[in-house]
């Protein structure tokens, strides 16, 4: 059931957004050409994305847990998760462009078959378009105790 909580945290965390870079160059009258600064384009974009995760396996407290992400930034996630007194998370999201990494934590709320949890989430890069990926959302979800199925949500503006 932790087990399941935790990678939740990880998993949702798909909340995270890219730098682009786009050289520029210019030709002055002369015929010559003036070479300009690269620049970064940077946004800020509110995300609401949905985590369905799976256990896929793990040794003590160390859990692995993977599925598929839905929302402004779709995709597949892959979360490494550890249980302790918080529960914390390394994630990487497949998405279109690049991949996103980061971290997360959370705090389990209540008991029975269904328990919810809720705490943050952080982008800290990627690759590809998501290279300069950062940002912070909140983290919000349930799992299943008897079958450690998860469904993640996370909300948030990221910027790239």
């Amino acid at each position: 059931m932790v087990k399941s909580l935790i990678s939740t945290s990880a998993g949702v965390s798909i909340l995270a957004l890219l730098a682009i870079v786009a050289p520029a160059g210019a030709t002055t009258g002369a015929g010559s050409t003036d070479r300009q600064a690269v620049a970064h384009a940077a946004a800020t974009v509110k995300i609401t994305d949905t985590a369905d995760l799976h256990y896929a396996g793990g040794s003590g407290s160390l859990l692995h847990e993977s599925g598929a992400v839905s929302g402004t930034l779709p995709g597949s996630m892959k979360a490494n998760c550890a249980i302790g007194a918080v529960l914390t998370t390394n994630f990487t999201i497949y998405a279109h462009g690049g991949t996103i990494t980061g971290h997360g934590t959370a705090t389990p709320h209540g008991s029975g078959t269904y328990e919810s949890f809720a705490g943050t989430l952080t982008a800290t890069g990627g690759t590809g378009r998501y290279a300069h990926a950062h940002g912070r959302a909140g983290l919000y979800g349930t799992f299943d105790r008897k079958n450690y199925d998860l469904t993640v949500q996370t909300t948030g503006k990221l910027s790239y």
